[in-house]
């Protein structure tokens, strides 16, 4: 199907907006008219435009307060909408969007308002423009799409129809199955925006919390499949209000919202994209660093052996248990140390998983390799880090250790086990993003959003997995988003936490100290073996229960932008210890300096 975006959805110039929409993919726009109005270009020259990038005008809006008014308001709207509909010949527009009434003029006559809006028809008719005519979830008499429907097939104007929108369909709870009862022709155009599932006034829901669809808590999919029933052939169009993305850049935004639209083509089985390759594991995390001797002396002290260094590149190989980290110095430029840059996620399919990657508009990195090495692809992740599609000792692929030379026997004196999971902080902007890029592109399950107390404001987390949990990638924004903590990355390794601890200080490690208030608190909360505590206390070991086990966990101090976590997990222990993270935020916040990198 075609796909089409509201310019309101993106930032900046109108310009701008179509050229990010162009360059993304849609087939076309919806000119709002405030873009329009703040713009330099003529009508002609946004037609010009538009037309030079491939986009079509499927939409100009709003046209607002038409409907069951009084005689002498609705000539001063007709009025009005001679202006528009001329404006909308130049532009090259042929459907206007009419907003159901929120004008306290606006009377509870649905006759009057099918009259009146049949006669608005009547002179859209003669301007070759089609009326769709929209219910808003906060208007005034007509706030549901039924009620709108009935106001429009009352009318029985050809050149009125109805816009179903998700949102004001959605978030009133109204049952979308209802929508196949309206002919496929007579809906004139669907706009479709997801949203967190909130208890607030509807109208400020809607204005400033929208999201694309996949990244909310609505059923999109569900409100598509019936409109779909109906025969409707029109685009598919995001019309997304939303305060973040109206301050982020257009480009990448824009690609966000068509990868949306992708997603959803294939929830509803309008497109078949290659299927996801769910990754089985992580094969490696690799840390950049412009300093390789404080990251080897941490590594060493947690009982890591370098083990292979590779051939062409300044990348070393550490390696503990199945737990394995790449060490890079290479050249590039790193203004905030060590930061943990690329991850090597396990595929049965490596280009299988490229293939859907490419599909779903994620960026396909350029890589520098000699034509031995073995041929990894990789993919950027909103965040900027590298995600490659890797095998390691996977019959008939290439393993990509190959491109390593032994320099050591692997050992095992610490006890480390595998990586448990990856913490990844997002820049603010790319949260959301964040969620569904790992869910549909890498095909990783992702769980409720958690938001936690930060010292400095607040954390929100969300964790994606896949079926076993042999991935698991928690990612979170911070309220402060210039702070070095806050924005710390890290990897959790799975061990004998205590054993784990005890050998990492014996050899020189130092472990993130944890306030005595906390363990007074933890002491009230649950019951412990004897000296239990006092060793979770004397190491800075934090513990956690669910529903399934429990879960300690104990951390390094930062190096650059990356900390590491021992973590055990026993009897089925599901989360990432979250009720802890403002005790971890505020400790890091309190030795932050300490170290460097």
């Amino acid at each position: 199907m075609r796909t089409s975006i509201a310019t309101v959805s993106l930032s900046g110039s109108l310009t701008e907006k179509l050229t990010a929409a162009a360059r993304a993919g849609f087939d076309g726009v919806e000119i709002f008219e405030n873009d329009l109005l703040a713009s330099p270009l003529t009508p002609e020259e946004v037609r010009a435009r538009c037309a030079d990038l491939g986009l079509t005008i499927d939409l100009y809006q709003p046209m607002r307060d038409i409907e069951a008014v009084p005689a002498d308001e609705f000539a001063r709207n007709v009025r009005r909408a001679r202006h528009k509909f001329e404006l909308m010949r130049r532009l090259g527009a042929d459907t206007v969007l009419v907003c159901s009434s929120v004008s306290p003029l606006a009377v509870d006559d649905d006759a009057l308002a099918a009259e009146q809006l049949s006669r608005l028809a009547d002179l859209a008719q003669e301007s070759g423009i089609r009326i769709a005519y929209e219910a808003l979830a906060w208007g005034r008499h007509v706030s549901t799409y039924d009620h709108a429907w009935h106001i429009v097939e009352t009318a029985g104007h050809p050149a009125l129809g109805t816009c179903l929108d998700s949102f004001h369909i959605l978030s009133r709870g109204s049952d979308p199955k209802g929508v196949e009862d309206i002919p496929g022709e007579k809906i004139f155009f669907l706009q479709l925006a997801d949203a967190p599932l909130l208890a607030m006034d509807v109208l400020q829901w809607s204005r400033h919390y929208r999201c694309f669809p996949g990244q909310g808590g609505f059923d999109v999919a569900g409100l598509v499949r019936h409109v779909l029933r109906t025969g409707y052939d029109g685009p598919l169009s995001l019309e997304v209000f939303n305060d973040v993305f109206r301050q982020s850049e257009a480009g990448p935004t824009a690609v966000d919202a068509q990868r949306s639209l992708r997603v959803l083509q294939e929830t509803v089985g309008v497109t078949t994209p290659p299927a996801p390759v769910v990754p089985t594991g992580v094969a490696f995390a690799e840390l950049v660093t412009p300093d390789a001797a404080p990251v080897a002396a941490l590594l060493g002290a947690l009982g890591f052996v370098r083990t292979a260094r590779h051939r062409s590149k300044p990348v070393d190989l550490w390696q503990q248990g199945e737990a394995r980290v790449l060490v890079n110095t290479g050249p590039a430029v790193r203004r905030d140390g060590t930061q943990l840059a690329a991850i090597g996620l396990e595929s049965p399919d490596p280009a299988g998983a490229a293939r859907r990657a490419e599909a779903l508009l994620a960026p396909v990195l350029p890589r520098r390799r000699a034509p031995e090495d073995a041929p990894l692809d990789a993919v950027a992740a909103p965040d900027g880090t590298e995600l490659f599609f890797c095998a390691t000792d996977r019959p008939g692929l290439p393993d990509w250790r190959a491109d390593f030379t032994d320099v050591a026997h692997h050992a095992t004196p610490g006890g480390i086990r595998r990586i448990d999971h990856l913490g990844l902080t997002q820049p603010w902007h790319h949260f959301d993003e964040a969620a569904l890029f790992h869910r549909s592109v890498l095909g990783l399950h992702a769980q409720e959003s958690v938001d936690l107390a930060d010292p400095y404001g607040l954390l929100r987390s969300r964790a994606v997995t896949n079926p076993d949990g042999s991935v698991r990638i928690a990612l979170s924004v911070g309220a402060a988003p210039t702070d070095d903590t806050v924005q710390a990355q890290h990897i959790a390794l799975a061990t004998d936490v205590v054993a784990a601890a005890r050998r990492f200080r014996a050899a020189g490690g130092r472990l993130l100290p944890i306030p005595a208030n906390y363990y007074d608190d933890l002491a009230a909360r649950h019951e412990f073996a004897d000296g239990e505590l006092e060793t979770y206390r004397e190491l800075g070991i934090l513990h956690d229960r669910d529903a399934h086990g429990e879960f300690r966990h104990c951390y390094t101090l930062t190096l650059g932008r990356v900390f590491l976590e021992l973590v055990q997990r026993d009897g089925g222990y599901r989360g990432y210890g979250a009720q802890n993270a403002p005790v971890r935020l505020a400790a890091q916040h309190t030795v932050k300096g300490v170290t460097g990198g």
